[in-house]
């Protein structure tokens, strides 16, 4: 599937760090998949945190990631650990 912008919520905002949400009937390898978040370029800033509801019409599961790269529209994430 394909990121899906109104399913993208800000949870809490300061010193320029921003909480993410985000739930979706996509799979883990979807969203960790080359710029699944290239959309919300505009949006996301490198170290943000997002927490990601996965694949909530099949098996859930809730990880966390943060936005690694942002440059030229083109977001990267990682696992946060």
């Amino acid at each position: 599937m394909a990121y899906t912008a109104s399913d993208l919520s800000v949870l809490a905002y300061a010193n320029n760090f921003t909480l993410w949400h985000y739930a979706t009937i996509d799979t883990t390898l979807d969203i960790e998949g080359a710029g699944y978040f290239n959309s919300a370029s505009d949006m996301l800033r490198v170290n943000d945190l997002i927490i990601v509801n996965i694949d909530t019409d099949g098996v859930p599961a809730t990880k966390f990631y943060v936005v690694t790269g942002n440059a030229g529209g083109a977001v990267t994430i990682a696992v946060y650990v």
